[in-house]
């Protein structure tokens, strides 16, 4: 198990989001402010502010994937194209590993369902995948970037 893997786990237990605990476990490594980052990865929190769409974990890894690969430039589509087949092939990994990178799916909810934010207990972590899901999200972005290096 990686140290990032470790890290967004135990982050997510601490209380963390899905997205705040995998973007969290690489702040340093971005040379992000914790608190800067914190909030930046705040509302992708369950599938993207409760809404149970786009698994946290999954923009976790992309916020982070963007930070070392990303692009500013409007105008450079060679760089929006290669970000895109990096954000392809890390979904991919995520979805053949998981089945889906969909909250409600992951989580065996109806879709539509909005549940409000609960309260962390030690019920609610027996019931969520989402620990294991923030350390498959960050050892794919360690993987990715071993096999990818910036």
């Amino acid at each position: 198990m990686s140290m990032h893997e470790e890290k967004a786990k135990a982050l997510f237990m601490e209380g963390y989001n899905c997205t705040q605990s995998v973007v969290l476990a690489f702040c340093d490594d971005m040379g992000m402010d914790r608190e800067e980052a914190l909030k930046l990865a705040s509302p992708f929190g369950a599938g993207l502010g409760g809404m149970r769409e786009v698994c946290g974990t999954v923009s976790g890894m992309m916020l982070v994937i963007g930070h070392f690969y990303g692009y500013a430039d409007p105008k450079d589509f060679e760089a929006k194209k290669q970000l895109y087949a990096r954000v392809q092939d890390l979904a991919d990994r995520f979805r053949q590993i998981n089945g889906s990178i969909i909250c409600h799916e992951l989580l065996h909810l109806e879709k539509g369902a909005r549940p409000a934010p609960q309260e962390r207990s030690k019920e609610y972590y027996q019931k969520r995948p989402c620990p294991e899901l923030c350390g498959i999200a960050a050892r794919l972005v360690d993987e990715y970037m071993e096999e990818n290096p910036v």
